[in-house]
């Protein structure tokens, strides 16, 4: 109660603040073209989505709606349910694939038009649209919107002159979704009438509510406050700030995290980062600069970090006296420098379509990572995790992706981008480590597509260093996941199935390296150390009902999930004893207008996990963003063990 009290209060502070700050200048109506050059207006076409959407009735629509409209007044009714996206069925959907630019290749770009939308009442699928109420109104005059040079110099994939390319148009489309800041994006092409070969470009963003407050309190001697602005002055950077105190810590009263983030420099879709986090248990400095393979035409990628870290780690120990495993806590310090760069060719195989969209992929790293301060002897039986190495890595892979636009999968109504492909991709190096020098090898495959029952993705990952002829660290690893296509039932009520299956195997690990399949990567709810082990198999199954209700913005979609999962250390049988389990159900809250995590209320039941307590849980808690796994080759790594 105290935490939700202050994170309002912090808002609502920190919102009235934007609105003094913000200079008292007449802003263009974003309805109208915003562009580079002259303000011409255009007829614009009625794509697909947006035609659905105007087909699709409305929540208001529902027996639901004409029930609230009779006991409520209609101003606190457009408040409190106004719908903010309209849901729309697969069918309708794969009305969108066929790429709208096509009509245009070839063709030179004479202008382009940048149309930055406010975050509440605009689409970019309908340029009528405007605000409803005034609570509309009053939000979009607290945001500061993208500014248009932003949209303009650092994320497009053309400038005026280029030739039309409908693949990059798509592409760049996509990338915009990507950034955080948009809701949706748009980029239609209207040809000009007094040239044939000629066209303009007008670009159509929506933006997010981009400042999020943050903050808990126990006492006035124990609390957090934080916020972060996710779009920076309008210039697609964020910016975060957190501070904590706790007058009772012996060990460090005071707290500090910060992030600074910039997408890109200019037009070389360089990003960079910069963090500082003087914390009790994590001290870090570090500073990253990367460019990854954003589409399939670009030839190089690469990135470079240096970072300071100091860490509070721990293992585990057995008690004599109990015979159960006890934690021991320590410090770790080191410097951690990293470099890759990778390289993209286009295939010499197969029809145009698969020319224009594959790739053979060669990347080459180093990383150096050296302790210092070490309080813990390394020896070729003892702390083998801490020894300073030095690995050189070289990779080649074939990258085929595609993009399927769908809804209501992670989103509550936006545009998805599913990933579709293949990924093939062969590592080798050396790593002249302080215990010896060792190779390492590793193979990752992974596939994905829709079939007719839904979409299916499989990634396996093999990899393990060789020292003096045995393996050494290796893993094997896999994960399946499937959803079922969108199920429509009692009116606008749709239902997707999500099942997932993740197993993997460490062979020859280091003392101290094991799986945890509790949280987020296995038994949701609860976060245990018995439910460790050097091999996992995790079922997990949820169904979620994307709901035409909303309240105050925040769409609702209840859902039932069943998580199952085992562990086993190296001589153990897998399935020796009954699986940990979680079940249960919620409900989700998300507003596609924000950049706020999206809420949920679970209640769970949990089976036999040891000393777990209290079987019967309740929670309430943020669900991180989900982004589909994609199928760009970027820095050769080592399979990651967890």
């Amino acid at each position: 109660m105290i935490k939700n009290g202050l994170l309002w209060v912090v808002f609502v502070l920190m919102t009235a603040s934007s609105l003094a700050q913000k200079p008292a200048i007449e802003r263009p109506d974003p309805r109208k073209t915003t562009k580079v050059k002259d303000t011409t207006r255009v007829s614009l076409p009625i794509d697909s989505l947006f035609k659905a959407k105007l087909d699709a009735p409305t929540a208001k629509d529902t027996a639901f709606g004409k029930t609230a409209k009779k006991v409520i007044p209609k101003t606190f009714y457009n408040v409190l349910f106004r719908d903010i996206d309209r849901h729309i069925d697969s069918g309708q959907v794969a009305q969108m694939e066929q790429n709208p630019h096509l009509p245009f290749a070839g063709r030179w770009i004479r202008e382009i038009h940048i149309h930055s939308l406010d975050v509440f009442g605009y689409s970019v699928h309908d340029t009528l649209q405007v605000p409803g109420n005034w609570t509309e109104r009053t939000g979009n005059k607290l945001h500061r919107s993208t500014r248009e040079r932003t949209i303009l110099r650092n994320y497009l994939f053309f400038e005026e002159g280029d030739v039309i390319d409908p693949e990059k148009m798509r592409d760049n489309e996509r990338y915009l979704r990507q950034q955080g800041i948009f809701h949706d994006a748009r980029i239609v092409i209207v040809p000009f009438r007094n040239a044939k070969d000629a066209v303009d470009v007008h670009v159509y963003t929506q933006d997010l509510w981009s400042l999020l407050p943050d903050g808990s309190a126990s006492n006035f001697d124990n609390f957090t406050i934080g916020i972060e602005q996710r779009n920076f002055r309008g210039l697609g950077q964020s910016f975060k700030n957190t501070v904590s105190y706790n007058g009772r810590d012996e060990r460090q009263r005071l707290e500090y995290a910060g992030r600074y983030f910039i997408p890109s420099f200019g037009k070389t879709f360089v990003a960079g980062e910069g963090i500082l986090n003087v914390q009790r248990d994590q001290k870090q400095l570090s500073f990253k600069a990367y460019r990854p393979f954003l589409t399939p035409q670009m030839k190089y990628a690469g990135a470079i970090e240096l970072g300071y870290y100091n860490r509070r780690l721990f293992e585990f120990t057995l008690d004599s006296l109990t015979g159960r495993s006890v934690r021991n806590y320590f410090w770790s310090q080191y410097v951690l420098f990293d470099a890759w760069m990778g390289r993209s060719f286009r295939i010499f195989f197969g029809d145009d379509k698969l020319r224009e969209r594959a790739r053979f992929v060669v990347a080459l790293r180093h990383t150096r990572q050296s302790f210092y301060n070490r309080d813990r002897s390394v020896t070729d039986s003892t702390n083998q995790l801490f020894q300073n190495t030095r690995p050189t890595l070289l990779s080649i892979g074939y990258s085929n992706r595609r993009y399927q636009r769908d809804l209501l999968i992670y989103g509550f109504g936006r545009t998805e981008d599913v990933p579709v492909g293949d990924l093939v991709s062969f590592v080798y190096g050396s790593d002249p480590a302080e215990l010896g020098d060792r190779k390492y090898i590793g193979l990752k495959y992974s596939r994905a597509r829709y079939i007719k029952i839904g979409y299916l993705y499989n990634l396996t990952n093999i990899g393990t260093y060789i020292k003096d002829g045995a393996t050494e660290q290796g893993v094997f690893s896999t994960e399946n996941n499937y959803f079922t296509p969108l199920h429509r039932f009692g009116g606008e009520w749709y239902a997707r199935h999500f099942i997932n299956l993740k197993f993997a195997w460490g062979f020859n690990r280091f003392a101290n390296e094991y799986f945890n399949i509790s949280g987020n990567e296995g038994i949701r709810g609860i976060s245990s150390d018995e439910l460790r082990g050097t091999r996992k198999l995790v079922i997990g199954a949820e169904t979620v009902f994307f709901s035409p209700l909303n309240f105050l913005g925040f769409r609702v979609a209840p859902f039932t999930f069943a998580d199952l999962g085992w562990t086993a250390f190296s001589g153990q049988y897998l399935f020796r004893n009954k699986p940990f389990a979680g079940y249960g159900l919620g409900f989700r809250f998300r507003n596609e207008n924000l950049t706020f995590t999206t809420f949920q209320v679970r209640l769970s039941i949990y089976s036999g996990i040891p000393d777990i307590g209290q079987p019967f849980r309740a929670n309430f808690d943020g669900v991180p963003p989900l982004r589909f796994r994609d199928f760009d080759i970027s820095a050769p790594e080592i399979v990651q063990f967890k």
